[in-house]
């Protein structure tokens, strides 16, 4: 890669930018979702029984490092948060 070229480019040229991409997004929502469950003073067992689901699933959910993510695990949290979830395709 050319030095100022595109680092994009060289995560697709490497075959590495699906899961940076997909880590980078991961990390962004799990600290949203932590942020959202402060600023409302909700505990992880609080949050878990809003969700009707585990702590073990919503550690899951809030481990940045786990992309495993479904969007019903995503749609339930937010809706446990009062909030909801936009999701769409954008160019590249």
């Amino acid at each position: 890669m050319p030095i100022g070229g595109n680092f994009d480019d060289f995560l697709k040229e490497e075959g590495m930018y699906e899961s940076c991409t997909a880590a980078a997004m991961k990390k962004v929502l799990a600290w949203q979702i932590e942020e959202e469950m402060k600023a409302q003073h909700l505990t992880k067992t609080a949050m878990a029984r809003r969700m009707h689901t585990s702590r073990a699933a919503l550690n899951r959910l809030l481990d940045e490092t786990d992309t495993s993510l479904t969007l019903t695990t995503l749609a339930s949290a937010a809706d446990a948060l009062g909030k909801t979830i936009k999701i769409e395709l954008a160019a590249g």
